[in-house]
């Protein structure tokens, strides 16, 4: 029973030698947000490229989509 014991034990010690090293090799880097994406469901009147076009879409979202004060209305 000791000896099963021990054999469990150095196997179990062994396996954990075996772990492969984690590493950030061929990882893709983001790009800026308003180089636009291939989704199908962006919004209207925004041009993929365009930083004054993406940076307008953001404050007509920012000022009627997501203002509580102008959606009560």
């Amino acid at each position: 029973m000791m000896r099963l014991a021990c054999i469990l034990a150095l196997a179990a010690t062994l396996t954990a030698c075996g772990d492969k090293a984690q590493t950030l090799s061929g990882t893709k880097h983001d790009g800026a947000a308003f180089e636009g994406t291939t989704n199908p469901y962006n919004a209207p009147g925004w041009k993929a490229g365009d930083k004054t076009s993406w940076e307008q879409q953001l404050k007509t979202r920012t000022q009627y989509g997501q203002n509580e004060y102008t959606r009560a209305n």
